[in-house]
């Protein structure tokens, strides 16, 4: 079982920064491949951004197009947190964003993949 805590969403101006944090229960989490995903009002959960693990010390990042260049997505293993810096941000950024958990995950992008997931913390970007 893995628990999942998201921090550091808030109200942020167009173009300006926010990092979020999710904070991870487990003594395995180097082997967790994790994920960022969003859902704005009226719309699906869809993909941000996602770290998988390839063996050993390797991981490989993943982003959606509509954040590509403006987001990164990093870890701590040594805390058991994984972190999304988002730049530049636009007010269509607007939305809750979840951060997820799952082993062996094949399709990064497809919720089903992800076996945990936190409880989501809000972003909200003004014009």
């Amino acid at each position: 079982q893995v628990q999942l805590v998201e921090s550091g969403g808030g109200l942020v101006q167009a173009g300006g920064s926010l990092r979020l944090s999710c904070s991870a229960s487990g003594r395995t989490f180097s082997s967790y491949d994790m994920g960022w995903f969003r859902q704005a009002p009226g719309k699906e959960r869809e993909f941000v951004s996602a770290i998988r693990w390839n063996g050993g010390r390797t991981y490989y990042a993943y982003y959606a197009d509509s954040v590509k260049g403006r987001f990164t997505i990093s870890r701590d293993n040594a805390k058991n947190t994984v972190y999304l810096q988002m730049n530049s941000l636009k007010p269509e950024d607007t939305a809750v964003y979840y951060c997820a958990a799952g082993r062996a995950i094949v399709a990064v992008t497809t919720t089903a993949e992800y076996a945990y997931w936190g409880q989501g913390t809000q972003v909200t970007v003004s014009s």
